[in-house]
């Protein structure tokens, strides 16, 4: 027998119980869908001030509930990197939750790692001000955006920043079991067109390969290895003597990683022959005191490769001999020239170590070596008479 429904009172056996549902917007915070209490007493007027009571206090409880899973009202009125003062938060701040990602995600990590993490998180901090991870705003990551468009930075940058502040901030929500969300999560940063790089030409790899081969000097000969094989900055920068194999009947690199430079991914550990202008710049630098365990010392050692430096410098240089090229732009020349030859696509990815493009090229033991160093010397590029045209090219078959 069931009463007024306000009076929330429940009549069974002579007893009256306390009956009321939980509000479908608080029922997540219940185990049950309905509260029952018994009220211990057969008096209906005893039974309906207990169940006033009662009413109160659950609808002053889900009130507070209601208003703790709401925004702090009126939020995008406080000034720009002001803590919200009306609201204390328990939540760390966003220098010490860089603390934690850098302690959790950082072993085994370079130096580059921490200074990216440092210097992203530092923008934040610049602009906003250091808070707890839970005041931010999803305005506030919107005036950040703005904030770094005026600085210049282009948006393949600020989506690098912004991966960063996600990351260091869901790390900490996660590893402290926080009940906000991330303001930086879901910002919309507009897609710019992003010019191509362009493949250097053959004639200016011509020159600028005649060039390095007759100065012959660390930089110019990194430069020559690296026009001939393809090989990213990095893999040629890392490389210890012990990686080179000339008095073999098809002199190569044997490409692995070592702890102070690692390689981009699985395919990328892989034999490089050796032809052309790079066999060329291996066998100059033989000729040479080998004084060191490394081919390039000015910018390698056990503990890291400065390839930010070394870009700077060869790029710097290459200006003079070319109107668009940089260092990398061998690379997509390299693969220009292989498609040019109609070398196999498979066999391509395993010369250039290139992520495979299917699960077949998985199977079996891929190509021998003499197989890619037949291959790469279909592209040697002959220096031709310097009193004709450099736009005479012809490639050794």
């Amino acid at each position: 027998m069931v009463y007024n429904q306000r009076e929330y009172l429940w009549l069974k056996g002579g007893v009256f119980y306390f009956s009321r549902h939980v509000p479908n917007d608080v029922q997540k915070h219940y185990e049950r869908p309905r509260i029952v209490i018994c009220l211990k007493t057969s008096s209906k007027p005893a039974a309906l001030k207990a169940s006033r009571s009662i009413a109160s206090k659950l609808d002053d409880f889900w009130l507070q509930m209601r208003l703790a899973d709401i925004d702090v009202p009126a939020s995008h009125l406080l000034l720009r990197g002001k803590p919200k003062e009306a609201y204390t938060s328990y939540a760390s701040s966003l220098s010490d939750a860089l603390a934690t990602y850098c302690s959790l995600k950082g072993t085994d990590r370079t130096a580059l790692f921490f200074t990216s993490a440092k210097r992203n998180i530092g923008y934040v901090l610049e602009h906003l001000g250091d808070r707890p991870i839970d005041t931010y705003s999803s305005a506030d990551a919107a005036s950040f955006r703005d904030w770094l468009i005026t600085r210049g930075l282009t948006m393949s940058s600020i989506a690098r920043i912004f991966g960063t502040v996600r990351a260091v901030i869901n790390l900490t929500i996660q590893e402290h079991g926080l009940d906000c969300r991330n303001a930086f999560a879901s910002i919309y940063l507009p897609k710019r067109v992003v010019s191509k790089r362009k493949p250097m030409p053959i004639d200016e790899i011509i020159r600028i390969q005649k060039v390095c081969l007759g100065i012959a000097d660390e930089r110019r000969l990194l430069i020559a290895l690296i026009s001939d094989t393809g090989m990213r900055l990095s893999e040629a920068l890392g490389l210890a003597w012990s990686d080179i194999c000339v008095d073999h009947i098809y002199p190569h690199i044997n490409l692995v990683p070592h702890p102070w430079r690692q390689l981009k991914n699985s395919g990328s550990k892989r034999l490089v022959p050796l032809v052309g202008a790079a066999l060329q710049a291996i066998k100059t630098m033989h000729r040479q005191p080998l004084s060191a365990q490394f081919l390039f010392p000015s910018y390698t050692n056990t503990m890291r490769c400065n390839g930010n430096s070394a870009s700077a410098a060869l790029n710097k240089w290459l200006k003079a001999y070319t109107g668009q090229g940089v260092i990398h732009s061998f690379r997509h020349s390299f693969r220009d020239r292989l498609r040019a030859a109609d070398i196999d696509t498979e066999l391509v990815d395993q010369l250039g170590g290139w992520a495979v493009s299917s699960v077949g090229q998985n199977y079996g033991s891929g190509h021998t070596l003499q197989q890619k160093h037949k291959a790469l010397e279909k592209i040697v590029l002959r220096h031709n008479n310097p009193n004709k045209s450099m736009l005479t090219v012809q490639c050794v078959t």
